[in-house]
C-alpha cells in the first residue's frame, strides 16, 4: 500500500474529463513544489498556459467524482505492478531520478523493475538512434555504448529496434548498467522479440515506465517516452536518424529540455535536419568518444522553451 499523499497524486492522474485529463507534468511540478493539497482543492498555484488550460479540466473532474473515487483505478494499476515485480517511484520520493526532477515536463510517478541507483543514474547518457540502422550504424553504436559505459557513463535508450537494442546489449556484455525507457507500461514488452533482453535490463540496470502499468503500446506512447529518455541523461547521442524519426524527436526534445545533444558527425554530413540543428547551435557534433565526453563535462544549458509544453502523459 501506498500513501495517502501519493494515492492522491496519483488519483490526480487518473481524473478524465470526455476523453481529456490535466497535464501530467503541471501535475508532477505543483506537487514538486509543495502543492499538492491546493490541487486536490481544485487550485493551480503555477502561473503559465498550461495551467489555465487545466484549471477548468480539474476543477470539472472534482465536481463529477470525489478524488477518493478514483482511488480503486489507482490501486488495480498498483496490483498489475505488482504482479509484474514492479515498483513505483513519484516526484514526492527522494529516489526518484535527480536528472528528470529538473526538466519541465517530469512525469508524475515511474513504475519500473531493476533497481534505482541516484549516483551512477545521475551519469546517465541516452544512445538513441533509427531502428532501421545500417550495419555501420549498428557497429557505431556498439562502439560508442562501449567506451561511455567504460568511461563510467550509464547507457540509457528506448528498448527499441536497431540502435537502442545495440546501445542496451552492448552494455550488457561489458557488465555496464543500463536504463531502458519504455513506450509501454510496465507490465508490457515492445517489441515482443526484446522480451530476453528486457528482462536481462530489469536483472541487470533498470526499466522505467512513465505509463501505468496497463497502457499498450500506441503511436502516441513512443514520442512521449522520448521526453523521459532525454530527461533521465545528461544528453542524447543520436547514431543515426532520418527526418522522419523518433531519435530526430529526441534531439529536439533534449535541446529544449537544455540536454546536451551530440549527434555523430556522419550524421550531420548526410542528413539536412542535423545540419540545421549544429548551425543553430543546439547540438554538437562529434566525431569520437573523447568528443562527447568533453562536451558531456560541460554545464547544462538552460531549457530553451518559453514554457512548459503539455503532454498527453496519461492516455489510457
Amino acid at each position: 500500500m501506498i500513501d495517502d499523499v501519493r494515492m492522491r497524486l496519483l488519483a490526480l492522474c487518473s481524473l478524465r474529463m470526455e476523453g481529456k485529463s490535466v497535464d501530467w507534468a503541471l501535475l508532477a511540478r505543483c506537487a514538486l513544489k509543495g502543492h499538492l493539497d491546493s490541487l486536490c482543492e481544485g487550485f493551480i498555484p503555477e502561473e503559465s498556459a498550461a495551467a489555465r488550460k487545466a484549471l477548468p479540466l480539474l476543477r470539472e473532474g472534482l465536481r463529477e467524482r470525489a478524488l477518493s473515487e478514483h482511488f480503486a483505478r489507482v490501486q488495480s494499476e498498483l496490483e498489475q505492478a505488482d504482479s509484474a515485480g514492479a515498483s513505483l517511484v513519484t516526484v514526492l520520493d527522494p529516489e526518484y531520478p535527480e536528472n528528470l526532477r529538473t526538466v519541465a515536463d517530469l512525469p508524475p510517478f515511474l513504475f519500473y523493475r531493476g533497481k534505482l541507483d541516484h549516483q551512477a543514474d545521475a551519469r546517465s547518457v541516452a544512445v538513441v538512434g533509427t531502428r532501421d540502422a545500417t550495419e555501420l550504424g549498428l557497429s557505431r553504436a556498439r562502439k560508442a555504448a562501449r567506451e561511455l559505459s567504460e568511461a563510467g557513463y550509464t547507457i540509457s535508450s528506448g528498448l527499441a529496434r536497431g540502435v537502442d537494442t545495440e546501445a542496451h546489449r552492448t552494455a550488457l556484455h561489458f557488465d555496464r548498467r543500463t536504463i531502458a525507457v519504455i513506450g509501454t507500461g510496465i507490465t508490457k514488452c515492445y517489441p515482443r522479440e526484446n522480451f530476453d533482453l528486457a528482462e536481462e535490463i530489469a536483472d541487470q540496470g533498470l526499466i522505467v515506465s512513465q505509463f501505468w502499468p496497463s497502457r499498450s503500446p500506441g503511436r502516441d506512447t513512443f514520442p512521449r517516452r522520448n521526453h523521459v529518455t532525454s530527461g533521465i541523461s545528461l544528453g542524447s547521442v543520436v547514431i543515426e536518424a532520418s527526418g522522419t524519426s523518433g531519435a530526430k524527436m529526441q534531439a529536439r526534445v533534449a535541446a529544449e529540455q537544455g540536454r546536451h545533444v551530440l549527434l555523430l558527425q556522419s550524421l550531420v554530413d548526410q542528413q539536412p535536419w542535423a545540419r540545421k540543428m549544429v548551425e543553430a547551435q543546439r547540438a554538437t557534433p562529434v566525431a569520437n568518444t573523447e568528443q562527447m565526453i568533453e562536451t558531456l563535462a560541460s554545464p547544462l544549458r538552460a531549457e530553451e522553451v518559453s514554457g512548459p509544453t503539455q503532454l498527453l502523459f496519461d492516455a489510457k
